[in-house]
């Protein structure tokens, strides 16, 4: 099934068409679909009215430079300020790391979205993609973080999701814009960068999202449409039940892979169970190459990912919780 990308702040009619079709699971939402915190909220309840089915509504509000979402929300500080207080006082950064995924999820569905796609759990190795975005280099650290993290999404009733599997972080290159090789063996990455995803997992994280990035010593795949990856390591060896989700079709990196539809039935047949398509320019020939297999959608694959519990904006804002949250937030600018 597809998760695909809306163009602006309203439904077109052709978006409306495209909610239709028995393969869309649900629409991840950018900065380009925001301007204010009533707006996005109005867009996503237009969206769920608007199809025929439940849909999973996405956005990737990770805070630092990935945060969709600005105005009326928290400004959130990137994850590496978190990685820094660690080595002054790890008690105090997890218990904070905790606090930070709580109030995201927390704004988050309290506009009516489903899921951010959180947390990063790469390791922070110079990666130009992610750099800030990751809580540290040290494996073991890493995992403590993404265990804290995700406990503190669960605590706001929202599932998790782990980035950007098996690990983008050791690699130099952006899969946006290029493609990237990993070379080391398998059983280098379990001792390294599949560490923290050990951890996410066994803590009960939701979804896994795949990386673009090859890894020729197990696989001549990208990992998303890697038959290994997915079904021995990750479902076998790790024993991950949960829904497993492509990194965006529309970057650089895998375009390598072929066309639009190589691109979907790859990954799918590796075992994904949603595609991201966040382009709008690529979504009608993504539909159009989901025709065939519209007689295997099983929508309710991703009931483990809606929302759970009832929150709304006002009582967010009554919440003791919040602006003290806010306010040690505010602390970690001296570790940025």
């Amino acid at each position: 099934m597809l998760i695909i990308g809306v163009a602006g702040h309203e439904l077109s009619n052709e978006e409306h068409g495209w909610l239709q079709h028995p393969a869309v699971a649900g629409v991840i939402l950018f900065r380009r679909n925001f301007a204010s915190r009533q707006q996005v909220t109005e867009l996503a309840a237009a969206i769920r009215a608007a199809a025929p089915r439940p849909q999973l509504l996405c956005v990737d509000q990770e805070g630092g430079p990935v945060q969709r979402f600005i105005e009326g929300f928290t400004r959130l500080p990137a994850l590496s300020p978190l990685g820094l207080l660690h080595g002054r006082d790890p008690g105090a950064a997890l218990r904070l790391a905790f606090e930070h995924a709580w109030l995201m999820a927390s704004e988050i569905r309290a506009i009516g979205l489903d899921l951010s796609f959180a947390p990063v759990v790469d390791l922070g190795r110079g990666n130009r993609a992610i750099g800030e975005r990751a809580f540290h280099a040290d494996p073991q650290v890493v995992a403590a973080f993404t265990r804290a993290y995700v406990q503190g999404m669960h605590a706001a009733g929202m599932a998790a999701t782990l980035k950007h599997f098996p690990g983008h972080g050791s690699v130099l290159e952006d899969t946006h814009f290029d493609e990237a090789i990993d070379p080391r063996p398998l059983d280098v990455l379990e001792r390294e960068d599949l560490v923290p995803f050990v951890a996410g997992i066994e803590a009960g994280a939701e979804a896994v999202m795949l990386a673009h990035v090859r890894y020729p010593a197990v696989a001549p795949e990208p990992a998303g449409c890697s038959p290994r990856w997915l079904g021995p390591i990750l479902r076998g060896r790790f024993g991950f039940c949960g829904v497993v989700i492509s990194d965006d079709i529309g970057m650089a990196a895998a375009e390598s892979i072929g066309g639009v539809k190589q691109r979907i039935d790859t990954h799918l047949d590796a075992g994904c169970d949603a595609v991201l398509v966040c382009a709008p320019a690529l979504v009608a020939d993504s539909l159009a190459a989901m025709d065939v297999r519209a007689a295997t959608i099983t929508p309710g694959r991703f009931d483990i990912l809606r929302g759970r519990g009832h929150i709304a904006w006002p009582g967010l804002q009554t919440d003791a919780r919040r602006p003290a949250i806010q306010q040690a937030l505010a602390g970690l600018e001296s570790y940025a």
